[in-house]
């Protein structure tokens, strides 16, 4: 996609809410615990699994109504959504689907999280950049493949609360991926994102590393 300017990213959880913002385009991933007022106006919602901590169907029903945007989600989010949110703004993906939000392309790729149903990870193409936001996903080795195929600018890195997740798992996902920019996220403990940003500037010096506080917005490049 064409159309390049400066990507603005806020972490508002802390869990796997992303907001990116594009010159055109606006989108949220998972939005948990968070205000309309933090959102804003949105072109499109995403969800990427079914959990508490990733899902509030009366927060996406309220956002989709305020904005009348789409809801794009995995098939387990989606069925919880069907009698929350039009039918014509909700989009069912799984990994392989590729759909596109103004002039933002979105790549729906595999997710390693056991405890889900049908869990995906998003990787969006807009403005230039690309971001890969891997939900509370483990690495597996399709994300070397995402990488090389994509080379994502930015990559957020789950290092908690999700199980078998860490700041350890964080990084194996940021060196299979190889982004620019690694963002450590979806923890309660400033220690994990500290451990995370030690560990990849030993093993991965070359990938960018940068700490977000809960509501701070990152601009790249």
């Amino acid at each position: 996609m064409s159309g390049e300017g400066v990507l603005r990213l806020t972490w508002l959880n802390d869990y796997a809410c992303v907001l990116i913002r594009a010159p055109d385009v606006v989108l949220v991933i998972d939005p948990v615990e968070v205000s309309p007022a933090q959102v804003g106006q949105v072109s499109a919602i995403l969800i990427t699994h079914e959990h508490y901590d990733h899902l509030d169907a009366d927060l996406v029903a309220s956002l989709q109504a305020r904005a009348d945007c789409l809801v794009v989600a995995d098939p387990t989010s989606s069925q919880l959504l069907t009698r929350r949110v039009p039918g014509d703004k909700l989009i069912t993906v799984e990994p392989g689907s590729q759909i596109d939000v103004g002039k933002a392309r979105i790549y729906v790729e595999e997710c390693n999280h056991p405890p889900a149903s049908t869990p995906v990870t998003y990787l969006v193409e807009v403005g230039g950049f690309k971001v890969y936001h891997t939900a509370d996903s483990l690495p597996f080795p399709r994300m070397a493949d995402i990488g090389a195929e994509h080379k994502p600018d930015i990559t957020f890195c789950t290092v908690g609360i999700a199980p078998g997740t860490s700041p350890r798992t964080g990084v194996e996902i940021a060196k299979l991926v190889r982004p620019k920019v690694a963002i450590p996220y979806h923890t309660r403990r400033k220690a994990d994102l500290e451990l995370f940003a030690r560990l990849l500037a030993q093993e991965a010096p070359d990938i960018r590393c940068v700490v977000l506080a809960k509501g701070e917005e990152f601009a790249y490049p």
